[in-house]
């Protein structure tokens, strides 16, 4: 089918792959809300895991939920014949789906698959990767062409009935999301990234902080963990903002995954006022957390692009990661960085950087509290 005809063609039964990653599944949400505009009346399912289904899969642009069970199926080492059962009954409720357009926004080889398995006519992915996205934009160290978006990766542009080809490494996830639009007619009105934060997860923050005596007082929310090492401001910085917001009179709390317990509890240990509560919410409280908060501070991480979809005051602290592709998006002011010629270099481990993680360490807790202060009295 001609690019032409696909803006044209009333798709009724509709998948968008894209399962998980905080950050990820939240610069697609204005893709969700643009394919509901487009086909109003179709199904539009969307693949998840579960730990995001907790969040996403309130969204009103969605029909159901696809739910992808990953740890399950890449493990089945664990138990054989279940494993392999249920990604067989997976694959059998992909194909009875009878999906017209798949929307594959993951671009690797295990989402091309399924995005096949469904048997559906029209398959929607990125183009692969071409010399051409690469050279266009700045000059760039080595390392951004390997964690940089030049295309899909792993062969899986060959499960695609129609590619989305990129003219530039040098554009923002969620506007490179929204290319689809380019092949489908999406209308031209303003990204949507409206988080459906469900009423049970806002009554259960509310406990939480009413049982940690923080009703009624301005909200911190810092968020020390991300997942590349290289990205992770220092513990001790975390804990002298901290006790910069508890000296002012308020209430902070330090949000994260499980995997960010050991980080919150360094940052805790140099901040006794601060209440912990890593590791001890869903992602929809998380969500009903930050929307209290009057200001959040985080490295490059999934909460930090929750608070921009939520609209919550926010400093974003950048180092290796580049802002223009992956920052909070439409929050230039809340990025932070040290302006070092060596960043962004877009190396993941510390023992690979020959600076002493210097672009991180450099945004002193000083420079982060004087643009907190600037917010402050903006707002």
């Amino acid at each position: 089918m001609r690019v032409h005809d696909l803006r044209h063609k009333e798709f009724k039964r509709i998948l968008l792959i894209k399962p998980s990653a905080v950050g990820d599944v939240i610069h697609a949400l204005p893709v969700v809300a643009k394919l509901r505009q487009r086909y109003p009346n179709a199904r539009i399912d969307w693949m998840l895991t579960p730990h995001i289904a907790d969040l996403v899969g309130h969204h009103p642009a969605i029909s159901n939920v696809v739910l992808f069970q990953r740890q399950a199926y890449g493990r089945p080492w664990q138990n054989w014949s279940k494993s392999m059962g249920d990604f067989a009954r997976f694959m059998v409720q992909l194909r009875a789906a009878n999906y017209d357009l798949v929307v594959d926004l993951h671009g690797q080889f295990r989402s091309a698959f399924f995005a096949l398995v469904t048997g559906a006519s029209t398959r929607i992915g990125f183009d692969r990767p071409r010399k051409s996205v690469q050279r266009a934009g700045r000059d760039l160290p080595s390392q951004a062409f390997v964690h940089g978006w030049t295309g899909a990766r792993e062969g899986s542009w060959l499960a695609y009935t129609h590619r989305i080809r990129l003219a530039t490494l040098d554009t923002h996830a969620a506007e490179r999301y929204l290319l689809l639009g380019d092949l489908l007619g999406f209308p031209a009105e303003t990204p949507d990234f409206t988080v459906p934060v469900p009423a049970a997860a806002h009554q259960s923050i509310g406990r939480v902080l009413k049982n940690n005596g923080l009703s009624g007082k301005e909200l911190a929310v810092l968020a020390p963990g991300t997942l590349w090492e290289t990205k992770h401001w220092p513990a001790e910085y975390f804990a002298e903002v901290a006790r910069y917001f508890s000296g002012i009179g308020w209430g902070v709390v330090l949000a994260g995954s499980g995997k960010d317990r050991p980080v919150c509890e360094k940052v805790a240990a140099q901040a006794p006022d601060v209440v912990d509560l890593s590791g001890k919410t869903s992602v929809s409280e998380l969500a009903a957390l930050i929307s209290r908060a009057a200001m959040c501070v985080t490295n490059d991480s999934g909460p930090m692009h929750l608070a921009a979809a939520l609209g919550a005051p926010l400093v974003a602290i950048f180092g290796p990661t580049d802002s223009l592709w992956v920052g909070p998006y439409g929050m230039p002011d809340a990025v932070l960085r040290a302006g070092l010629a060596c960043s962004p270099c877009y190396l993941r481990k510390i023992t690979d950087c020959p600076f002493g993680h210097a672009c991180m360490k450099e945004v002193t807790p000083a420079l982060v509290i004087q643009r907190i202060e600037r917010l402050m009295s903006a707002s």
